[in-house]
């Protein structure tokens, strides 16, 4: 089952950037629930917890996709060298904001400034691999698969050292970890210049406008914004239901469990040659997820949320896998980090809009009203998903369809294939040669 795995990193370089990249991913699981913590105790509020939380994803999701932008055009190393030290400034500010007990203001301005400056590592993750293993569709695939299970291998370590820092150490212990992560992780990864996507050409053409102005990448950003919804609803209304539960500290287990049936199923999709149209795994990806978390609002007991949240996880990394696939069949190759970018970050404003509406919700009428906003966020997603299901698979049709007549060797164009194999069943990956230099 690992042999796909093995295969996509041996190339050179490969285990090196995807190592880096998940220590510099630990704050993206790290930061929102430590603030949550943070901020709740400190205050006692989960509606400021909730707010605070939000301006640090909102200001992330509104400068990631600029950053992006200046990474395709000149380098990853070079933009994002002095915003990792910006963002880690910043988040130095909310540590000392909350120590203080400073006003709410102070929080928020902390908050917006580490967003500005974080970015999304798992773009430049992600960007990496389609340099390395270029117009091979299958490696594409698994190494994608890869990341989504590393991600997911974040978020079961993540919450947990988060929750246990901040409850059994200090409040504000939780957020230093992400932020020695982001130092040590952050510049690892950018002095591994062998891997690095090359920048534009001096003297090429800007690209103008956004990636956006292709209505398939509008639906995906809605439908990520919907998931990235229930996600933060999820955060916060666990560690209320954990707290109302009389163990607090349980809340990042519980996540993490969450994570592990994620983690697991990103695996072994990603063992698997998937013939199925691309646009449609995506959909039965996001209804399976939606049908799973309406569950989270019936449980009584953490055991119960624990188990309904473990299999509920398994929709998690392959319905991501799909969305990622999706950006390279939707933007041009030169644009592939603004693509993925803009995917991540409208899961993070989702995640936003889901804590702050969960977390106002849990001050009013506790934790299950939390768990409402989950369930209405993933009712909105699948309607988002179903009714827009037309528009991604023309705009994805039409992409294969000129990436395929000209012949490229990019990523992009390797993504094509994959869309043109589809069909309706499932056979064993295949191990596809050795890098096309």
């Amino acid at each position: 089952m690992l042999q796909p795995y093995r295969d996509v990193l041996t190339p050179p370089g490969a285990l090196a950037f995807s190592g880096a990249g998940v220590l510099a991913r630990l704050p993206m699981s790290m930061v929102g629930i430590g603030i949550v913590l943070m901020v709740s105790t400190v205050y006692g509020s989960y509606g400021l917890a909730g707010r605070v939380s939000a301006v640090y994803v909102v200001a992330q999701a509104l400068c990631s996709p600029q950053l992006a932008r200046l990474v395709d055009r000149h380098g990853q190393g070079r933009i994002m060298r002095p915003a990792v030290a910006i963002a880690a400034v910043g988040l130095v500010g909310v540590v000392v904001a909350a120590s203080q007990e400073a006003h709410e203001a102070w929080l928020y301005a902390a908050a917006v400034v580490t967003g500005a400056g974080i970015g999304s590592f798992g773009s430049l993750v992600r960007a990496r691999w389609a340099r390395v293993l270029g117009a091979d569709p299958h490696r594409m695939h698994t190494a994608y698969s890869l990341e989504s299970a590393l991600d997911e291998l974040v978020f079961i370590v993540g919450p947990v050292l988060a929750t246990v820092l901040a409850t059994g150490v200090a409040p504000a212990a939780g957020l230093v970890v992400p932020l020695v992560a982001m130092l040590v992780g952050g510049y690892w990864f950018l002095s591994l210049r062998t891997t690095e996507p090359p920048p534009a050409p001096v003297g090429s053409p800007r690209p103008k406008g956004s990636v956006l102005r292709k209505p398939g990448m509008v639906v995906l950003a809605i439908v990520f914004v919907a998931m990235g919804s229930i996600f933060g609803a999820t955060d916060v209304s666990t560690v209320a239901f954990a707290e109302e539960s009389g163990s607090k500290g349980s809340a990042g287990i519980i996540l993490a469990i969450f994570a592990l049936g994620s983690l697991i199923s990103g695996l072994l999709y990603g063992t698997r040659v998937w013939r199925r149209p691309l646009y449609l795994r995506f959909a039965t990806g996001m209804v399976a997820l939606a049908v799973g978390v309406c569950f989270f609002f019936l449980v009584q007991s953490l055991v119960a949320l624990a188990a309904v949240m473990f299999v509920a996880g398994f929709a998690i990394a392959p319905t991501l896998i799909n969305g990622n696939a999706l950006v390279q069949d939707l933007v041009p190759r030169e644009r592939l980090t603004e693509g993925l970018t803009w995917v991540g970050t409208s899961l993070g404003v989702g995640v936003s809009v889901g804590s702050s509406v969960a977390g106002a919700q849990i001050d009013a009428d506790g934790s299950h009203a939390g768990f409402l906003v989950v369930v209405v966020s993933a009712g909105l997603a699948v309607v988002a998903t179903l009714a827009a299901l037309r528009t991604l698979r023309g705009d994805a049709g039409e992409h294969v369809h000129d990436s395929v007549e000209a012949g490229s060797p990019s990523s992009t164009g390797g993504a094509a294939v994959a869309a043109c194999e589809v069909a309706e069943s499932v056979e064993p990956a295949r191990s596809v040669g050795t890098l096309d230099a």
